[in-house]
């Protein structure tokens, strides 16, 4: 047994073992229900707007918001933010209000299942293929993060944690399919604000309140956008136009208009304008989300001097340290089990998105087209124990990074930063072609690996500014392979390209509805919303 850095009491392990039974009985419950190939990858198609947007959100609260954002906020103060101001919410509401209509009215089971109606199988076979390596090496970080939660717990060594995690979240994604997935992410959504809600408030309590936490920091780290004229005047070392371009832009947009992930939720609801209505709906708890994880890692770099020094914790034990610090017996366990159910719902998340993409887009299409629906379930279920298998094997990657959000940002340079430029072009302009799209495609992904290899992360100034400026030149390149093909290639005809392209698609009406339930009045609510936190944290 190894060290703990908790003293954990029976309650506490009460309230855990409770939590992964009734996560794992929500999966049995749901076993039944099953019945179709829909109902298992697609939950029918009938999950109410509150639910898929509270799914929507969730599956992206893991590991890569807790502990990695908390880490980033302590590593380069309140910029962090820019993650979710720049990052993620105009990308939500552009994903709602423009793209949301072509996933759903077409009623395409998955992203690649789009680039083969709108280019040709070999897109949707790269896609299909690529997307899937994404999404195990991104189960891998959820995975080691709970390991590495149930090593300082009780002492477990971080293999016994990492297969102990994987087992529950195989037993109830396998039981319950997607519709087990996103009730879990309600329920756990619920229980990641309970848990570690208190936190900045004890903190913030403990060091005398918001100026007098900011003035025992670099000055830097209180400002949003006040030091990004240079990228030498803040910790992250970038730029405002690359916070824009890089971030805002390429990995913002690449991430939430095209990973399927997050995107899957969307596909669950009952109508167009509730599909649409799920990421904005959930633009407006995204806002607060800084309040859970950025500011306590502005806290634990106060209070932990060593955090993230040569012989010191790393960086992604900024939020662990907090609840160590301030939980007593009982609301340890909770608390812990906030972190556990984050992780959990982050890494089932990625094993049903990569389950559906596997299944129909890899198995369907090119190794059995004509199997029944049961048929397709099975093959899914034991998907969904490969992805968990291989994901153990790349939950070890991650934990080489001081910060996993330094690995995740990598990747989606490698591969979502070029698909936004791939489904910007199919989307809005008609003329371009399939081999443009292809080619234009697996250029950016070869640029960003490329960019990767040949051009170190010093260069840029930092590991965040070289994902940024790395995803800007992958989607450049995609943009303009995609364009210069396009130019010497025979474009689709019109009735190929009715509801793909938006010039030849009906624009949804809502104007006979009350204005809270139109996408676009609650788009532009949320944006005057995020204009006045900007300017609050500038």
């Amino acid at each position: 047994m190894n060290k703990t850095l908790f003293d954990a009491g029976a309650v506490d392990y009460i309230v855990i073992i409770v939590y992964f039974i009734f996560v794992i009985g929500i999966g049995f419950l749901l076993k039944k229900y099953m019945k179709s190939g829909e109902d298992f990858f697609l939950s029918g198609r009938s999950i109410p707007t509150w639910i898929t947007g509270l799914a929507f959100l969730s599956a992206n609260l893991g590991a890569l918001e807790l502990l990695g954002m908390a880490a980033n906020g302590a590593e380069y103060g309140i910029m962090t933010t820019h993650f979710y101001f720049v990052g993620a919410i105009p990308a939500m509401l552009f994903l709602g209000l423009y793209m949301m209509p072509f996933y759903y009215a077409t009623k395409i089971r998955s992203v690649p299942e789009y680039l083969k109606l709108r280019y040709n199988e070999a897109t949707r076979a790269l896609n299909a293929v690529t997307f899937a390596v994404m999404t195990i090496l991104v189960s891998g970080i959820s995975l080691y993060s709970m390991g590495l939660i149930f090593k300082v717990l009780i002492g477990w060594s971080l293999t016994t944690s990492i297969l102990f995690s994987a087992v529950v979240v195989l037993i109830y994604v396998g039981l319950g399919g997607l519709t087990s997935s996103i009730y879990n992410e309600v329920v756990q959504f619920f229980l990641i604000w309970i848990g570690l809600l208190p936190i900045p408030f004890l903190g913030l309590h403990e060091l005398g309140g918001w100026h007098q936490m900011l003035a025992q920091l670099p000055d830097s780290f209180g400002h949003l956008w006040g030091d990004t004229m240079q990228a030498s005047q803040n910790a992250m070392g970038i730029s405002w136009l690359g916070i824009i371009l890089g971030l805002g832009f390429v990995l913002g947009f690449g991430y939430w208009t095209t990973d399927f992930l997050v995107v899957q939720r969307g596909f669950a609801a009952k109508n167009l304008r509730s599909a649409q209505n799920t990421p904005i709906f959930a633009t407006f708890f995204k806002m607060v989300v800084p309040l859970l994880v950025i500011v306590p890692g502005l806290i634990a770099a106060v209070l932990f001097h060593n955090l993230g020094k040569p012989g010191g914790p790393s960086y992604n034990l900024a939020l662990p340290l907090l609840i160590q610090r301030y939980y007593p017996p009982g609301l340890l366990g909770l608390g812990l089990t906030a972190m556990l159910a984050s992780f959990m719902s982050g890494m089932a998340g990625n094993i049903t998105a990569f389950t559906s993409i596997f299944t129909y887009d890899i198995y369907q299409a090119y190794i059995n087209k004509n199997a029944s629906d049961k048929h397709y379930i099975n093959v899914g279920r034991w998907s969904i124990v490969i992805g968990i298998i291989v994901s153990i094997g790349t939950a070890y990657i991650a934990g080489r990074y001081s910060s996993v959000m330094d690995y995740m940002q990598t990747l989606f340079s490698f591969f979502n930063a070029p698909l936004f430029g791939t489904f910007l072009l199919g989307m809005f302009w008609k003329r371009t072609t399939a081999w443009g799209g292809f080619w234009g495609l697996l250029c950016g992904v070869v640029g960003a690996f490329v960019a990767y290899f040949a051009i170190p992360a010093e260069f840029y100034g930092s590991a965040q500014a070289s994902n940024f400026w790395r995803a800007l030149i992958a989607w450049v390149i995609t943009m303009v392979v995609t364009i210069v093909v396009s130019c010497f290639t025979e474009p689709k005809k019109k009735e190929e390209l009715s509801g793909l392209v938006y010039c030849y698609s009906d624009k949804p009406n809502y104007k006979h509805l009350a204005w809270y339930k139109r996408p676009g009045i609650l788009s532009a609510i949320s944006l005057v919303i995020l204009v006045i936190l900007n300017i609050w944290l500038w």
